[in-house]
């Protein structure tokens, strides 16, 4: 897709921009951690899947009624896996999106008193009017008949990754079970089945932005602008109740009835031997599945059994948006955990929609020492595939790593192409780099935008990544112009190193439908979390 007199345009603008000094949210980490304190005597620390935000007014009623003081840390269920596999853990609880990842994590059997709270289908929330065009409304649609729009060009669609969030590895499994046949369980073996590679390739080509998380894909998708969004129906309930609020087309619900998948929101204590926090989370477990707090769950579009919802509730699951409250789900059998962790690497290596993604790393005086220090070993995170393997982080065969250090100006330009020795390369450049001279975030970024250029990114989910303190000087006007030339949704993702100030990123990841992340405290799990983007 190429753009000539755009080209021109953004070579002229960063000419402007060589002349070029700085810029908190709730997105400066991974998740939106909230506190409910009362002043009690016992906390609960609860690591939790971000769909749960939700339902913080019913956590808050329980925090003040009884006097148990909450700690909500917001992750993807793959990280909240990773932390039930390690040596230790940080938290009094664990509330997954799904059983999958306590099965998967928990081999150590530290989690005691899993309970589901409430169950919600993996459904496609699609515009009313393509829903319409589709021939969608008012009949049962399959994965194969998801694939045709695809393939045809009419269905575009936000997703989750499915190496980094519940819904879209749930969403993913399903559709391997689907064009599989709907076999008993997927093995290994059927992975090598003839043409599944192809058509799971051709039905993720689909996905025109990712996200690392089920809320934020939700606010993704409420910025404007995108057809339809794989996600969980509790969720294409809330944005559609804030679409109808605005008086904007809301979506409509596809239950793709041969690859349907199920979050069962298992909430399960962790056994560090306190029996005082012990008894304080059955209380708040006790509270969450009260015949009361369970109406007030189901308010919030979440069905709390696997057949129907109460007559007081069925305004929220509107039939006008195709929401089918009596349906009876019949979710898909999901694989064995090593099948499972299979399938993730096929779909980081082979089947998903290749990355485009320009990193900007910020060699400027202001990150010698230790800025400089986090940042090159966050990049030995993503470029030596040893490494990104251990966390689903690595490349696939044809996607794009564009490399660009800067201080006051772009220093290079270096480029590498698939999963080999060249990406690796990269790497040595890396390293090789001193922090020296003043610093130009928006240069660099419009340098970013000039390397996309060269490509068709309708191929591709690109991405621009400032590793960086944010201490800038230069023109995030003159930035904000040259993108808006630029006419491609292209989000510039920040993570911050150093003394960092995050209000120069946060403009920028307003402005690109992007997010601002901190690389300091957790550098690993920053770039995860990034990664889940694209």
């Amino acid at each position: 897709m190429k753009r000539t007199v755009l080209s021109v345009c953004i070579l002229a603008l960063t000419l402007i921009l060589t002349a070029c000094g700085p810029a908190p949210s709730d997105s400066t980490d991974s998740g939106r951690d909230h506190v409910f304190d009362y002043g009690g005597d016992v906390t609960l620390r609860i690591l939790s899947g971000s769909e749960n935000q939700e339902l913080e007014g019913i956590l808050d009623d329980f925090a003040r009624e009884r006097g148990v003081n909450i700690e909500m840390d917001y992750q993807g269920s793959l990280d909240i896996m990773r932390t039930l596999q390690g040596e230790s853990i940080d938290y009094d609880a664990v509330w997954p999106a799904s059983s999958l990842w306590l099965t998967a994590g928990d081999t150590q059997y530290r989690v005691k008193h899993a309970q589901s709270i409430s169950i919600t289908p993996v459904v496609f929330g699609i515009r009313q009017s393509l829903a319409e065009e589709l021939g969608f409304v008012g009949r049962e649609v399959s994965v194969a008949d998801l694939l045709d729009a695809i393939r045809s060009g009419q269905l575009n669609f936000c997703m989750t990754s499915a190496t980094q969030s519940n819904s879209g590895c749930s969403a993913y499994i399903g559709f391997l079970y689907a064009l599989l046949g709907n076999p008993d369980v997927i093995t290994s073996e059927s992975l090598q089945t003839p043409g599944l590679s192809e058509q799971i390739t051709q039905l993720l080509s689909g996905v025109d932005r990712s996200s690392g998380s089920s809320d934020w894909l939700k606010d993704l998708f409420l910025t404007g602008g995108y057809d339809a969004m794989v996600n969980y129906e509790c969720l294409v309930i809330s944005a559609n109740q804030e679409l109808e609020e605005r008086g904007e087309e809301t979506l409509y619900a596809v239950y793709p009835y041969d690859g349907l998948s199920i979050a069962d929101s298992p909430l399960g204590y962790v056994d560090n031997g306190d029996t005082e926090k012990e008894q304080a989370f059955l209380d708040l477990q006790e509270y969450l599945l009260s015949d009361e707090v369970q109406n007030e769950i189901q308010r919030t579009g979440r069905r709390t059994g696997y057949e129907g919802v109460s007559a007081e509730n069925a305004d929220v699951f509107s039939a006008d948006w195709g929401i089918q409250p009596d349906r009876v789900l019949s979710p898909i059998r999901m694989p064995s955990t090593d099948v499972l962790m299979e399938c993730l690497n096929l779909y980081q290596t082979e089947f998903r929609k290749p990355s485009l993604t320009v990193y900007c790393l910020d060699y400027s005086g202001s990150m010698e020492g230790t800025g400089r220090e986090q940042m090159v070993e966050a990049m030995s995170q993503i470029l030596i595939q040893e490494n990104a393997e251990k966390n689903l982080l690595q490349a696939s065969e044809h996607e794009v790593n564009i490399l660009i250090p800067f201080e006051g100006y772009p220093r290079g330009i270096y480029t590498a192409e698939g999963n080999g020795a060249e990406l690796e390369a990269l790497y040595t450049q890396v390293e090789a780099e001193e922090a020296v001279g003043g610093t130009d975030i928006y240069y660099a970024a419009m340098e970013g935008l000039r390397q996309l250029d060269d490509y068709d990114l309708g191929q591709y989910t690109p991405a621009i990544i400032l590793l960086t303190d944010g201490v800038s000087d230069g023109s995030f006007s003159d930035f904000r112009d040259g993108y808006e030339a630029f006419g491609a949704d292209v989000p510039v993702f920040s993570i911050m190193f150093g003394s960092a100030d995050p209000t120069q990123l946060e403009e920028l990841a307003e402005l690109t439908h992007a997010r601002v992340f901190d690389g300091r405290e957790d550098l690993i799990g920053a770039f995860r979390s990034v990664k889940g983007y694209n």
